[in-house]
């Protein structure tokens, strides 16, 4: 009698035991853009939150290359990433759009690379790549069954924002109409994450119409939360780009759902501790003199993507001996670079997708309309251009509408629409600017990082302070 007491006692302090309120821990990053070198801050971070929570879930919201020519110009490109995300412990990603830049096959590699999986519900690979890219996948921690399903950004062109030859051998589905057919994980969760990569705007508009969803890790945008946001009772973290910050995420879960929420940033750059195996696996991703190599000095710091932009269209211009150079806002990866020398290194950030450059013959109305064109497909961010101003002309009422463009030439009169121009732009920026054109363009065969290290040599010093190419005026 006294054995089936206890075992009966027992089995209520499990019971009660198991009815106890869990929390599950989070550490998650989102557009990392292989900023490799912070990752031995990173490490340390996940190894002290480890030592309190063992089962610490660690998560990206996409776009973990692209950025750093160690890692993307690496013998197998963005392998040093992937090793680095393995060492630390990463659970899933998402895909963001720059997974994309080394097409099909780069990224097949790359998933078979990695031990933590890639989760993404609207994008399908053509099955004859072998890829094993999971739309959902339920994980079992500490008791606690966590759903967690992925989405990306597709632009107006139907794919994400990578070059298009990119994106061939994949179908990619709307973000929202896919994701709700994956509301099921309500019922089969106690948790249901989201690893969104379609921007901060867009995940807030998300929140009102998924509310079996628990908590967005949201990437894309680079836009500083102080911690987590709370929108239709759903959760949003997202912190600015390359690694800076990462996030906390703490989930109460009680009778099989979440009660409570709470987010803390953690400043990754400045973190007092480093892991020393990944502070050597770094030392030795970092290991190439020849991109330290210095090709020009920096008079004047530059401290804005407008002024590194005009340097990048200056060298299409220059180098491709055109009339106009021009590129999409977007495709200038940094806004600050300091007084002093300028590297190959500091070149090939600025510019790390491997285009070629791309020459074309358009009147100027077609280089009008050409220019309108990639602003649209660019998040409505106007390109950067040399040989030419521009004037915006936007709508007094609604400041995020161009009205009308007005071009300029080198002498301050208005540019002759009906003359021709040769322009020099890259192969992104001719592929996604749709405008109507007779002339589609020839590849160089000159790839724009050359060019502008080019030119940069060929000026010996720079100075772009001030440097404006853009004026806009509400009517």
């Amino acid at each position: 009698m006294k054995r089936i007491l206890l075992t009966l006692a027992a089995a209520a302090l499990a019971l009660a035991a198991s009815a106890q309120p869990k929390e599950l821990h989070i550490l998650s990053a989102n557009d990392m853009h292989a900023k490799i070198q912070n990752f031995p801050q990173l490490a340390a971070i996940a190894d002290s939150l480890r030592a309190q929570y063992p089962s610490l879930l660690i998560l990206s919201a996409g776009d973990n290359r692209t950025g750093d020519p160690l890692n993307d110009i690496y013998e197998i490109p963005a392998y040093p990433m992937v090793a680095l995300m393995n060492q630390v412990g990463f659970k899933a990603t998402t895909l963001g759009n720059h997974e994309f830049d080394s097409g099909p096959a780069g990224l097949t590699r790359l998933i078979n690379l990695s031990t933590f999986d890639y989760i993404c519900c609207n994008v399908i690979p053509d099955p004859s790549w072998g890829m094993h890219l999971r739309p959902y996948e339920i994980f079992d921690v500490n008791g606690m069954t966590v759903g967690i399903v992925g989405i990306v950004q597709i632009g107006i062109s139907g794919h994400p924002d990578s070059h298009p030859d990119n994106c061939k051998g994949f179908t990619f589905l709307p973000p929202e109409e896919t994701l709700q057919q994956y509301s099921w994980l309500r019922d089969k969760c106690d948790v249901v994450i989201l690893l969104s990569h379609i921007g901060y705007e867009g995940d807030v508009d998300l929140s009102a119409r998924v509310p079996w969803i628990d908590l967005i890790v949201s990437g894309h945008s680079h836009t500083q939360l102080a911690g987590g946001e709370i929108h239709n009772g759903v959760m949003i973290t997202q912190n600015v780009n390359r690694l800076q910050r990462v996030t906390h995420t703490t989930l109460t879960v009680d009778g099989g759902k979440v009660t409570a929420k709470k987010a803390e940033n953690i400043e990754v750059q400045d973190y007092p501790k480093k892991n020393r195996v990944v502070e050597l696996m770094t030392d030795f991703f970092c290991t190439n003199p020849e991109f330290e190599r210095v090709v020009g000095t920096i008079d004047a710091p530059f401290t804005s993507y407008e002024e590194l932009g005009i340097l990048m269209a200056d060298s299409f211009r220059e180098m491709g001996g055109a009339d106009v150079g021009f590129c999409n806002y977007g495709g200038v990866r940094y806004d600050y670079l300091p007084a002093g020398p300028f590297t190959v290194s500091d070149i090939l950030k600025l510019d790390p997708f491997g285009n070629d450059a791309v020459e074309l013959t358009i009147t100027g109305e077609e280089l009008r309309q050409m220019l309108l064109s990639c602003c649209a497909a660019d998040e409505d961010r106007f390109p950067v251009v040399s040989g030419i101003t521009c004037e915006l002309i936007k709508d007094k009422k609604n400041p995020s509408k161009i009205k009308n463009l007005v071009l300029y030439g080198p002498d301050g009169k208005k540019l002759n629409l009906k003359n021709s121009y040769k322009v020099v732009t890259n192969t992104y920026v001719a592929s996604i600017s749709t405008s109507p054109r007779k002339d589609q363009g020839r590849a160089l065969n000159y790839q724009t990082a050359q060019m502008i290290q080019d030119y940069v040599a060929k000026q010996g010093h720079l100075n772009y302070a001030g440097r404006k190419v853009i004026k806009e005026t509400l009517k």
